[in-house]
Parts: structure tokens; sequence; C-alpha cells
């Protein structure tokens, strides 16, 4: 079945997409304050608290999630376990810009864990497509000066980002399979707080082995409360739930393409943020990352 972009489904991803972007730009302006792993556990617990205001009868013992508890524990393992952990962690060991460019190969993957695990086809149009989108992200990534290309250096940060971007592309798959049931579908934060569930457990044990096996600490201040508070609900709740939305309505493939967008949102969120003006290459990047996320859409199937 085709599945072609429409002005809702742009609207969603890219909501989700501009929100993950503040998240890593907040993520690395706190990395010195609380330990990556520990910040992951507390944002999804946060994020928890307030799902349960919407949808908490869903956790009922004999309810959907504990006879499903298989497929939400491996959601939540992908989703929240791993990506952001690994995300902040690398915030910590990389350079945001190397970080940048191992997330911007999230197209090459959600193509290459589709054909190999999930039976999707991929066409000279989607490669074309992911090859466009990755030239805007490089424009970005070396400022319009490709003579940066030459000081790159890749460390263990990257390695986590890796890791991070190939379990995202899995989640996404999963997510788009349908295999829900009805109550899971009736209420919008059902499906999330079963993954959220399960993603603080996944995420409490990870926090447990950080502090057993290093010396962090918290450097509590209002504005580390604030920015837990903008990661907790933005880029947890809404953005998770406008990336679920996207994915079912064009698929992983096409929607992976659109992660190309948080190199560029990220570079307009620290302009705003420095007080510099917009440069030319800003606007080239934005040329090809769109161009490329339109040109593969045109040729998305699922099977």
């Amino acid at each position: 079945m085709n599945q072609k972009l429409t002005p809702m489904a742009v609207l969603l991803l890219v909501i989700a997409t501009f929100l993950w972007a503040g998240n890593a730009v907040v993520g690395q302006v706190i990395s010195d304050m609380i330990p990556p792993i520990t910040l992951n556990f507390i944002r999804w617990f946060l994020a928890f608290l307030i799902l349960l205001l919407f949808g908490g009868r869903v956790l009922r013992l004999n309810g959907p999630v504990w006879r499903n508890w298989r497929q939400y524990a491996t959601l939540g393992l992908l989703g929240i376990g791993m990506y952001n952990a690994l995300l902040y962690m690398a915030l910590h060991t990389s350079s945001p810009i190397n970080v940048t460019l191992v997330n911007a190969s999230m197209p090459i993957w959600m193509l290459l864990v589709g054909r190999l695990f999930f039976s999707s086809s991929i066409s000279l149009r989607q490669l074309g497509g992911a090859m466009l989108s990755l030239a805007g992200v490089a424009v970005i990534l070396v400022r319009g000066d490709v003579g940066q290309l030459m000081q790159f250096r890749f460390v263990i940060g990257d390695v986590y980002m890796l890791i991070a971007t190939i379990a995202w592309a899995f989640y996404s798959w999963l997510l788009s399979q349908d295999r829900h049931e009805p109550e899971m579908k009736q209420n919008w934060s059902n499906l999330l707080l079963a993954q959220v569930t399960f993603g603080i457990m996944w995420s409490g044990v990870f926090t447990l082995g950080e502090w057993t096996v290093t010396d962090w600490h918290i450097e509590w201040s209002w504005g580390l409360i604030l920015a837990l508070l903008y990661v907790s609900i933005g880029p947890a709740i809404i953005a998770f739930r406008c990336w679920g939305l996207g994915v079912q309505r064009v698929g992983p493939a096409t929607a992976g393409f659109f992660a190309n967008l948080m190199p560029l949102f990220a570079a307009l969120l620290s302009l705003a943020f420095l007080g510099q003006a917009p440069e030319p290459y800003h606007g080239v990047a934005f040329v090809l990352i769109v161009g490329g996320i339109v040109y593969a859409s045109r040729a998305t199937k699922t099977a």
C-alpha cells in the first residue's frame, strides 16, 4: 500500500523531531549536572506519573498490558530504556557534531531493518532520497565548510549513538505493526503508558548499575528542575505521541527521513539561544533535507 505524506502527517513528525532536537540541546546543557542514565530514568518516571492521570486504568492486573507484557517490554527497552539513555551518554563522551552525524544515519537503518526483519522493500528512489537528505545534514555539520570533514574523530560516544539509532529503527518498525488490543487504541495514552511502564523498569535497573559503578552526583538547581520538566513533557509525552501517529500514517521508512530535520532544528535552537544570525548554508540544508523526504516518500511502500 502506498503511503503518501499529508499535511497532518508532516506536522506530527515535524513536532516530534523539533521537540527531540530541543531534548538534545537541553541534554547537553545539563550534562554536567546529572548522570545520563539517571536523567533518562527521572525523565520517564515523571512522564509515567503524568500519563497515569490519563490512562492509569489500563495497568490493572487483568488488563492488556500484562497479557502482552513481552511486546511492551520490548518497546519499552528499545524506545525508552535504550535510545535516550544512550543519547545522553553520547553527549558526555562525544562532540555534538559527531552525535548528530551518527543519528543522521537513521533513514538508512530504517530501510535496512525494514528489509531484513519486516519484509519491506527498498526502492532506488528511497535510497536516493536518503542520500539527498544526508547531504543536507552534512551541510549543517560542516557549516558550509567541507574542510571540517577532516577533523572528525570517532570515539565511544559515537558507538553509543549508533546503537541508539539502530534500536530506534527496530522500535519504530515494531510500533508500526499494529498488533495492539482495541483497548490500547481507544485512548492515546494507553499505548504510551504501557511502554513507559516497562521503560522505567529497564531504566531503573540501568540507573542502579550507573550509581553502583560510578561516583556521579546530582547538582540540583531550578534550571535543572525546569529542564527535567521540559524533557519529561515535550520530548517524552508529546513527541512520542506525535511520532507514533506519524509512523501509523506514513510508515516507519518515510518517518525515518524526518529524523534528518533534527540537526537543522538543533542548529536553529542553538542560534536562537546564542543570538546568532542564520547562515546561508542553513537554507541550503533545509532544501536538501526536505527534498530528500519528499522524493523518497513518493515510492515508500509497506509489505
